[in-house]
């Protein structure tokens, strides 16, 4: 894998008043890492209508999922498969409790691409909010076609 890498996102929240859930896909430039067996793939976020952008880290190790977001929203989320975490979620309108239940975790690493699939609960102030999905495709950015796990 090298450095300079594309980074896919696309997430899903089935929520159960809701019947047309849509995915939200990013896909940006981000920049890639191996250090003691745990991947850091880092980029950055621009949110519209807000002036700054918001530095994302993700690690990525056995069964765990490590997301740090820092700027124009704040957060550490850690996703660890069969185990609740609980984090604070700050954001520009205020901040919020977020609880991450990973049901299943999925990494897996090719030469030039990773690919990551998260199922999780998500709740919101210690109440059930919504079953999601997380969907991840790194990949060196003279390697080709995105590739996301079915």
């Amino acid at each position: 894998m090298t450095k300079d890498v594309l980074v896919s996102i696309c997430g899903l929240q089935m929520m159960s008043d809701q019947e047309d859930n849509e995915p939200v896909e990013v896909i940006t430039a981000g920049d890639y890492y191996k250090k003691n067996d745990k991947h850091y793939v880092i980029y950055d976020e621009v949110v519209e209508g807000f002036e700054g952008k918001t530095k994302n880290i993700i690690k990525l190790h056995e069964n765990c999922v490590d997301i740090t977001k820092r700027g124009i929203t704040n957060v550490h989320m850690v996703f660890e498969k069969n185990k609740k975490n609980v984090t604070c979620y700050q954001t520009p309108f205020g901040s919020m409790m977020v609880g991450i239940d990973a049901k299943d975790i999925k990494i897996v690493e090719a030469e030039n691409d990773i690919s990551v699939k998260v199922k999780y609960a998500l709740e919101l102030n210690y109440e059930h909010l919504a079953d999601c999905t997380i969907k991840m495709a790194i990949q060196s950015k003279d390697a080709g076609d995105f590739q996301l796990l079915s």
